[in-house]
């Protein structure tokens, strides 16, 4: 495809994706601005799910919480945003996964500046004819439109005064705000300057929104001029591409049209020659791909929770659409090495994260193809049951819980001469997407608790539980049962900051520091402050604990002591933890790469990306390995050093963690490099001993070790001891011959098992002998519906076969029962059929399987022979009444 399909003068304006990136990135760098790269799709801000703006990494600078990097800051931000999914292909420009291009002033520079450069940005360095361009300012932004008109020279005309709906930027209820200004692009300027409306779509685009941060709003609506204003803007890296390519829509630009291209191939179609729901599809594929990729590269795997519903929902969205469009085998690892091939320039990270991201596309479509059959089965249960028309709910069901399109659905009813109720399907649809939006994650600028509101006003917490373990500081604010206070008593439960503190902060999957504060207090009783954990609120440290004895204050001085025994063994299970990633890549593969990780008192857990299980004898080489390095007695060196010189020298950084220009780097020289902030002992011979005691699986592509390390160890060794004695007493057996022991109890279990299985077929047969005289004659069909109970499912299946052979082919028997007549709560229906009740239409899967809903349960089998399930009792006789009326009716 030709994405160019304009003729336009200046042949050095930037066109493809990657030169527009690169040029608004050079002009605000060459203007002072600090180039800074993208942050992770899964942001620190743990209000927000993904990150759905390019100005999120910036919110804590914004807030003052953080020190700005620089006064001003350019960037090209990927985000993911699925609140309006369902648009997806069928609009010009929604997207799941886009880039958004920004400058940004952290009271820097302000509206003039902002626009002047914006002008210049758009008209010059790409190009656009100014008589392609209309702007639009807030209502009341008399500068802004000053600006514009009498500074930069745009008609009034074109101009546009849009209401705050439109043109004024707040992310919630309360905190920084202000008006913004768009720039729009005009694809018909021939239509004239009167009566603009920007609303419509077809003429215009919006492609660069500059919001001017300068006023904060507090609870009662009231606006209050910033301290420091500053400016946040926005350009669509898609939206700009297809301005400056010509093409009709965001998906037919080199970011986004190879992949659609990919897609066409696989399904041996064409895409201009398509329909627009064929269209439609393969947008939804090409948008799709960029998403899931990136998604999985930042660490996200597909799950039924928060972000991983997310990932989840957009794959089987690709699988559905492919199906759609007529790709009949899997091919998302194709679109995922198409992906990865189209965006590898701008991320180097997906080559690195390469084998990561197609393990984990193989393994959801996989899981998905199973998903899809039970959907098909649950269709065809549906329309065993309802013979005129498939409800909406239950088809919106389907879509939903299935992914099972609504086309397919449809196809397949009226291949049995039935509707969907498609007005049904459309409610159940409308009300899923209220719940989205009511549910959905906003950009929330505002401080919630108290003690976020104290660390706020707040400079960081010093450090110094590298060196020191004993401390003197100054207690720098508090808060008492929840609220800010002045003074806290014995009893009370506290959250305090110190100025500087030997108490290591929660971080790194390592746990806070215990210990406690003493002092002598304000009244000169003497102070206890019991220490229970310490945390980090950005980079302020928060201990909490109990007041134990005195009073405490502000401005107190106390005396800082961490427990020497907790942070020991931390110390050991947090070194541990590094030689196991070391070992994992040496035994298992060189590519794992870390998932998440907790380092506390009593044991380590240390979660990986890997496909598969780790083998028992890899278990067995990993703790040889690690024991042997401990033996070693190598000593640990602890450097600071730049960011780029850590990762030239090897230096494992767990990814999408950030880091500072200046790292921590905890070197086991010869066996492991790590950049890290935790504490470490100063030789792993202090470790001791290591111990793995569980490795499983907590997700897809998601392993899990759990082990033990220094004295830890011990007390695991011990347990198992007297689990063993405990054990050895009972079989009356010595430890080596346990297991033979077990194993011998387990067959004659089996064996004892099997025979009384058999006894209770051969008493259910003999009790069901009697019944066969009881049925009656309807029509050619012999009919015996019974009740029996204390037979369990496979002794009343054959009773239910022995009769319906004494019956011949016109055997119609249904016999249901309570396995264990006390519990009300189990119930088991049987269907045997005969050769003349088959022939009338009559199965007994269908049959059996709506006869047991009854009960509450369901099930199916053969047309021949079938079992159902039930899970109340005390509805079973009416069911069998009902079966026995049915049966009539449909054999008389």
């Amino acid at each position: 495809m030709a994405v160019a399909r304009s003729s336009r003068s200046g042949a050095a304006r930037p066109r493809s994706g990657a030169e527009i990136r690169a040029a608004f990135l050079d002009f605000f760098e060459q203007r002072g601005h600090k180039r800074m790269p993208s942050a992770s799709l899964v942001p620190e801000d743990p209000t927000v799910l993904l990150t759905i703006a390019g100005m999120l990494p910036f919110k804590p600078i914004f807030l003052g919480q953080q020190e700005r990097p620089a006064p001003c800051a350019t960037s090209s931000q990927k985000c993911i945003r699925t609140n309006d999914i369902e648009n997806v292909g069928r609009t010009a420009r929604q997207h799941t996964f886009f880039e958004m291009l920004g400058n940004f002033s952290f009271g820097d520079y302000f509206k003039e500046q902002a626009i002047q450069w914006a002008w210049e940005l758009s008209t010059g360095v790409f190009g656009l004819d100014p008589s392609n361009l209309v702007v639009s300012v807030f209502r009341e932004d008399d500068e802004a439109e000053v600006i514009w008109r009498d500074v930069v020279g745009v008609s009034p005309k074109r101009i546009i005064r849009m209401d705050e709906a439109d043109n004024f930027w707040a992310s919630g209820p309360t905190g920084p705000c202000g008006p913004c200004s768009e720039m729009y692009y005009d694809f018909n300027p021939e239509l004239g300057d009167d009566g603009i409306d920007l609303e419509d779509d077809d003429r215009f685009i919006e492609f660069y929104n500059l919001v001017f941060m300068q006023y904060n709003r507090d609870a009662e609506g009231t606006l209050t001029p910033l301290a420091n204003r500053n400016i946040d803007t926005g350009m669509g890296l898609e939206r700009m591409a297809q301005i400056l390519q010509g093409v009709p829509n965001n998906y037919e630009t080199d970011l986004i049209y190879p992949l659609i291209e990919t897609a066409a191939d696989l399904a041996g179609v064409d895409y201009t020659a398509l329909d627009g729901k064929g269209q439609t599809s393969l947008k939804v594929i090409g948008d799709h791909s960029r998403s899931v990729v990136q998604l999985i590269c930042d660490g996200v795997t597909a799950s039924n929770l928060g972000r991983g519903y997310i990932l989840r929902r957009l794959l089987r969205r690709v699988v559905r659409h492919g199906r759609l469009v007529g790709i009949g085998k899997p091919f998302l690892t194709t679109m995922g090495e198409a992906s990865i091939a189209l965006m590898q320039e701008a991320y180097p990270q997906l080559v690195e994260r390469r084998d990561v991201i197609l393990a984990e596309l193989q393994r959801e479509e996989a899981r998905f193809l199973e998903t899809l059959e039970r959907g098909e089965k649950l269709l065809a249960e549906l329309i065993a049951a309802h013979p005129s028309q498939i409800k909406g709910a239950q088809a919106f069901e389907l879509y939903d819980t299935y992914g099972f399109p609504l086309e397919l659905t449809q196809e397949i009813a009226e291949e049995h001469g039935l509707e969907v109720d498609l007005a049904g399907f459309e409610t159940a649809m409308e009300e899923q997407r209220q719940r989205a939006k009511s549910a959905a994650v906003s950009i929330d600028l505002t401080l919630q608790d108290a003690i976020d509101q104290v660390a706020a006003e707040l400079e960081a917490t010093t450090f110094q539980g590298y060196e020191l373990l004993e401390q003197s500081s100054s207690v720098q604010a508090l808060v008492v049962n929840g609220a800010p206070a002045q003074k806290a008593a014995a009893g009370d439960a506290v959250q305090l900051v110190l100025d500087t503190t030997p108490f290591y902060g929660e971080g790194g999957g390592q746990v806070g520091d215990r210990g406690v504060l003493v002092g002598d207090g304000p009244d000169g009783n003497g102070l206890i402050v019991e220490i229970d954990g310490v945390s980090r609120n950005r980079s302020v440290f928060v201990h909490s604990g109990r007041v134990a004895r005195g009073t405490l204050a502000i401005g107190d001085v106390v005396h800082g002591q961490v427990d020497r025994a907790c942070r020991r063994r931390a110390q050991a299970n947090h070194t541990a933890t590094h030689l196991l990633q070391a070992a994992l890549k040496q035994v298992v593969d060189p590519g794992i790469g870390q998932a998440g990780s907790l380092v506390d008192f009593e044991r380590l857990r240390f979660d990986f990306h890997c496909p598969r299980a780790v083998k028992p004898a890899e278990l067995e080489q990993i703790e040889a390995l690690i024991n042997g390095w401990i033996s070693e007695a190598h000593a640990l060196q602890v450097e600071e050093m730049a960011i780029e010189r850590a990762k030239a020298a090897g230096a494992v950084a767990m990814f999408g963690e950030k880091y500072a220009d200046v790292v921590r780097v905890v070197n086991v020289p010869g066996v492991s490099m790590e950049l890290c902030g935790g504490t470490h002992v100063a030789n792993t011979a202090e470790i001791g001993l290591f111990k793995i005691v569980a490795e499983s699986g907590v997700a897809a592509g998601i392993r899990r070790i759990e082990a033990v390390a220094g004295a830890a160890v011990l007390a695991y060794l011990n347990e198992r001891d007297a689990v063993v004695k405990q054990l050895g007493d009972r079989f009356k057996a010595q430890p080596g011959e346990i297991v033979e022991r077990v194993t011998a109890l387990q067959e004659e279990l089996k064996t004892t098992a099997k025979a009384l299985a058999s006894a209770q077929a051969e008493l259910a047969v003999a009790k069901s002998a009697a019944l066969a005289a009881q049925a009656v004659a309807v029509g050619d069909a012999q009919l015996l519906v019974e009740r029996l109970d204390g037979v369990d499912g496979t002794g009343l299946q054959g009773a239910a076969q022995s009769l319906a052979d004494q019956l011949g082919d016109g055997a119609a028997v249904v016999i249901g029962g309570l396995p264990d007549p006390a519990d009300l709560g189990k119930v088991i229906l049987v269907a045997a059929f005969g050769k003349v009740v088959i022939a009338k239409g009559q199965q007994a899967g269908k049959f059996i399987g709506a006869i047991a809903k009854q009960c509450g349960g369901g099930g199916g089998g053969r047309p021949n022979l079938a079992q159902a399930g039930g899970r109340d009792g005390a509805a079973l006789d009416g069911a069998l009444e009902a079966a026995r009326e049915q049966l009539t009716t449909a054999l008389t």
